[in-house]
């Protein structure tokens, strides 16, 4: 069968400007209307195109969508996941959900994270179902809600008892294969004060600066020990302190301050020794500071590293096929987490793999190129077949 030939690129890549088109920001961030209308999207094509489907409920109005393509009795089973959810559109230096085709590139919020490779999963299914080609292998499509914040999606659809033999997850690769990712542990810090009139400071606690010290502390101490770790397909892990919050007015002593952090974990770490890490470090800057009153809240959001072994089959199976397609294929590490980890976590291998480039994610241009989407396209196909 010539997949390629089989392929309508124009039609792939209205599917995608359609999905660009639709305002899927998680509802966790500024202006985030969820998954309902876009998962209403991603059902009427399937349904349209008979590829059996349904809704699975993770948080009111917003829905996974899972469809399926049965393959041969007691053949294998591999899934394709990919998130409906975006970041936000705030610091969009076009319109956002306005989807623009320029040359090869099309803009748009979520256009390379990660609507471009769930729009090449989804014709990857339609070409199979279009040709009546029953592979060796079933097929479960989860186009997955929330993963931009606490994965409740994946999360939601593991509930559901559905096995599988590998599982590829499209985050932008540029049409590599990573079988290693980052994970992130993401927490809140609140130190405490007193408050107190700002004429008068000195009779007050003021809980941001003690919030400074803690930041301050952090940003010398940790990165020096982090060098001493790396691993040679992510690197080595990283911290962000990514929001503030503090004090009420102007003229007031705060005797509030909170930041979240996001921690980037490499193979080998894990929650516990991140999470002992960041109390010995405050537990260190309280015996010097008798009134840093400081707590961590329990984490937001949890992923572990991702460590594929080379010799799965899924590993060989997609490089094999990438390289036929491409003309290039590289085992990779990524640094940012995805849900790739939580599905290997119980136990199904996992790659992550799809079009466009993380550099280009949340960014205020973000894109992705068309061809590598048409390409993914092929590739998701290709390896179904092949698996």
């Amino acid at each position: 069968m010539n997949l390629r030939s089989a392929l309508n690129p124009e039609l792939l890549f209205r599917t995608l400007a359609d999905l660009v088109a639709i305002n899927s920001v998680n509802p966790q961030f500024p202006g985030g209307r969820g998954e309902w209308v876009i998962a209403q999207y991603v059902g009427d094509f399937f349904r349209n195109n008979s590829i059996a489907f349904e809704f699975q409920t993770v948080f009111e109005g917003r829905p996974n969508v899972i469809a399926r393509l049965d393959g041969r009795p007691g053949g294998p089973t591999l899934i394709l996941e990919a998130h409906m959810d975006t970041a936000s559109e705030l610091g969009a230096s076009r319109e956002p959900f306005r989807p623009l085709r320029e040359g090869s590139r099309l803009y748009g919020r979520g256009s390379c994270d990660t609507k471009g490779g769930l729009a090449a999963m989804m014709h990857a299914l339609k070409v199979l179902r279009d040709a009546g080609v029953r592979p060796d292998a079933s097929v479960i499509l989860v186009a997955a809600a929330d993963e931009e914040y606490s994965s409740r999606g994946v999360l939601k659809f593991l509930e559901g008892g559905f096995g599988a033999d590998a599982a590829i997850v499209a985050e932008p690769t540029g049409l590599e294969t990573a079988v290693a990712s980052k994970g992130v542990l993401r927490w809140r810090l609140r130190t405490r004060g007193q408050a107190a009139h700002s004429s008068k400071p000195q009779i007050g606690i003021n809980a941001i600066v003690k919030m400074a010290k803690v930041i301050l502390a952090m940003e010398e101490r940790i990165p020096r020990d982090f060098q001493g770790r790396k691993h040679p397909q992510v690197g080595s892990p990283t911290l962000n302190v990514g929001v503030i919050h503090g004090g009420n007015q102007v003229n007031q002593v705060p005797d509030s301050c909170t930041i979240e952090l996001d921690r980037r974990m490499i193979p080998g770490e894990t929650a516990e020794s991140v999470w002992q890490e960041c109390k010995s470090l405050l537990a260190e800057l309280q015996e010097h500071d008798p009134e840093l009153e400081v707590e961590m809240e329990p984490p937001f959001q949890e992923k572990h590293p991702l460590e594929t072994d080379a010799s799965a089959r899924i590993v060989r199976v997609l490089s094999r096929v990438s390289q036929e397609v491409t003309g290039h294929s590289r085992m990779v590490g990524v640094p940012y987490g995805s849900d790739a980890s939580i599905l290997a976590m119980v136990g199904i291998p996992s790659v992550i793999f799809g079009p466009g480039s993380i550099d280009q994610a949340h960014a205020a241009d973000e894109y992705v190129d068309l061809h590598e989407v048409s390409l993914a396209a092929e590739i998701y196909a290709r390896t179904i077949l092949e698996f």
